[in-house]
């Protein structure tokens, strides 16, 4: 069966790779799906969230496909023929919007299933907002995101001059 498992991954922290590891050994095909969604505002670009994400592992996931999308998740999954979405639930706070989501998606297509999985408890409490703030606040990172992605994080630093 194949699952896409969608984020705007601004940035991949552990837990969204642990996500990763723990469902490509459950689902057959894994597609990794890094939303444009500009709503959010992101960081790193687009190109340069699928390529942290591709550096990301220290060798290539059988099963796996790393790829960016601009359009509905929904219209998405018909097209790369998913039958289920991933989403990641740290807390409950996580829950009610997700939630929300999954019945939108559900009315637009029904053939689609949402999945919720939750990481492992040494992750639960990460989150790219929170790691945004630290960085940005000259703090370390290292224990929270892959060390391509703290390096990504102090070239784009470095290379804004300073107020």
């Amino acid at each position: 069966m194949r699952a896409i498992y969608p984020g705007t991954f601004d940035p991949v922290t552990y837990g969204h790779l642990d996500i990763i590891k723990r469902s490509s050994a459950i689902f057959d095909e894994l597609i990794v799906a890094v939303a444009a969604n500009e709503m959010k505002r992101p960081f790193f670009s687009l190109e340069e969230r699928v390529e942290l994400l591709r550096k990301s592992f220290l060798l290539p996931m059988s099963g796996v496909e790393i790829c960016s999308f601009h359009e509905l998740l929904i219209d998405f999954a018909r097209k790369k023929k998913a039958k289920v979405v991933l989403r990641g639930l740290r807390a409950v706070s996580d829950f009610e919007f997700e939630f929300q989501m999954a019945l939108m998606n559900k009315k637009m297509n029904p053939d689609i299933e949402t999945f919720f999985m939750m990481p492992d408890e040494t992750f639960s409490y990460l989150s790219s907002k929170g790691i945004k703030e630290i960085i940005s606040l000259g703090g370390n990172i290292s224990a929270f995101v892959p060390a391509v992605v703290e390096e990504a994080f102090k070239k784009k630093y470095d290379a804004i001059p300073p107020q």
